[in-house]
């Protein structure tokens, strides 16, 4: 009996055990980053099984194109309120400390709503990995101008041009904290994937930003072209420098501006559990009494 290829690739999915079949087909337009950044977030947990069991892995997300991510992963996942997803992850590991937490939604999410949120988490040095998917707008609202839209970008509401600097998310993760910081485009699969996985090691607040095509909401205006025309935009742009002077790698639409990517820090502090045992000892060695 000849052996129909169809079949078997239909039934035999690589990345089947990972995704929720019954969600699928997913939400996203055609040219969308975000199922890129998910299989990266896929293969990582593959390779990071050994280590660290799929039952002990946790994915929670907020409320926007990215939000959508928990609900197709094939692992404990949290869909939660608008800019709320870092303290309910902070929560399930003050609660779990065992469990390796990811945080994975978008620029609006993570730093409109939720920005507070996130500093105050990468202080802390709350034991979580955050990633955020960065498509420069509000892709699910209408495409409106966000917190990380470049400079001089059109969207919905900036038709002539963004007249604010973005948030330069890695400096800013940096600078508040976070003890493993990166940044890559979905043209940079391998190292993308890579960086996910020295997260799932580190202990401590790791932030990887995922810049990310949105050939409706942002291409369009933008005259980027398809998904694709924007990865090719992407080659063209990108500079890898691990060494980079973060504040310096913010983002703008300018003619020959750069997108500067890389594992920019890798660096040991306490984590938040660690400081809050210490405190512990000290309590039980007074008695209580202070």
């Amino acid at each position: 009996m000849a052996l129909d290829l169809r079949e078997v690739i239909t039934e035999h999915h690589p990345e089947d055990e990972l995704l929720r079949e019954d969600r699928i087909p997913h939400i996203w337009c055609p040219g969308c980053g975000l199922g890129v950044a998910v299989t990266a977030y896929i293969e990582a947990l593959k390779l990071a099984s050994a280590q660290i069991p799929l039952e002990k892995q946790i994915v929670v997300s907020g409320i926007g194109c990215t939000g959508r991510v928990a609900g197709y992963i094939n692992v404990d996942s949290y869909h939660t309120t608008h800019g709320r997803a870092i303290p309910f992850a902070t929560g399930l590991k003050v609660a779990n400390p065992e469990l390796e937490i990811t945080v994975f939604s978008g620029d609006g999410d993570l730093f409109a709503i939720g920005g507070n949120h996130f500093i105050h988490a990468a202080r802390r040095n709350v034991d979580i990995n955050v990633i955020c998917c960065n498509n420069f707008n509000y892709g699910m609202t209408g495409g409106q101008v966000g917190p990380t839209t470049p400079e001089m970008a059109i969207t919905s509401t900036s038709p002539y041009g963004n007249m604010e600097e973005g948030f330069n998310l890695p400096y800013l993760a940096a600078a508040s904290g976070a003890v493993f910081v990166a940044r890559w485009t979905t043209l940079h699969f391998r190292k993308l994937r890579d960086a996910i996985s020295q997260a799932f090691a580190k202990r401590g607040f790791t932030f990887i930003e995922v810049i990310a095509p949105c050939p409706t909401s942002f291409g369009r205006p933008n005259e980027l072209g398809q998904g694709l025309d924007e990865m090719e935009w992407y080659r063209e742009s990108c500079v890898i420098d691990h060494q980079a002077n973060l504040r310096e790698i913010g983002l703008s639409m300018r003619k020959d501006s750069k997108i500067v990517v890389g594992n920019f820090l890798d660096i040991e502090r306490p984590t938040f559990l660690d400081r809050y045992q210490e405190v512990m000892k000290r309590a039980q060695a007074a008695g209580g009494k202070r």
